[in-house]
């Protein structure tokens, strides 16, 4: 008789952990499809009001700083990510800077640059750089940063994914 409680605690247990792991594979699913938006058949439907940036009106700020083990760059969106998808509109003036104190910083957009003036954008806490949203479409660009007070001033490089979308 004292097998059926053990029964029913093992049970228990066993559905808890497949819960658990359940939810862990549906957070990374999210994870993944934040990370690979450019793979996607229509990046544009991943854009709402919770990763849009800025406007034609409004520009977007986007803070890169130096974390411990890495770099990081996040939109001024309310409740936003470090090195989640962003989404602008074309026509939207968008701000790269550092608010982090002695902090430099590089972003690279490959060839095919979204913005106007294209190519490398290099600047820091002194120095943040505007550049302009003219191409729709979904790109991926690394970015790093560094802190000329540290001993190893150069961090790893991040990645993360940028959508243009039309007017």
């Amino acid at each position: 008789m004292q097998s059926r409680p053990c029964v029913a605690a093992y049970l228990a247990v066993l559905l808890f952990l497949l819960m658990v792991a359940n939810f862990a594979l549906g957070e990374d699913k999210d994870k993944q499809t934040s990370k690979n938006a450019c793979s996607q058949s229509r990046p544009e439907s991943l854009c709402n009001t919770s990763n849009t940036c800025g406007s034609a009106s409004t520009p977007c700020d986007i803070d890169v700083k130096r974390t411990s083990y890495s770099s990081s760059a996040t939109p001024s969106i309310p409740n936003a990510k470090a090195n989640d998808l962003i989404c602008v509109k074309t026509g939207t003036t968008v701000n790269w800077q550092s608010t982090a104190k002695d902090t430099g910083f590089l972003i690279d957009l490959g060839d095919s640059s979204p913005f106007d003036p294209p190519g490398t954008l290099a600047g820091g806490t002194e120095k943040s750089v505007s550049v302009v949203a003219k191409t729709p479409g979904c790109f991926k660009y690394n970015f790093s940063a560094s802190d000329s007070r540290a001993t190893y001033g150069i961090s790893k490089a991040g990645q993360s994914e940028l959508i243009v979308t039309g007017p």
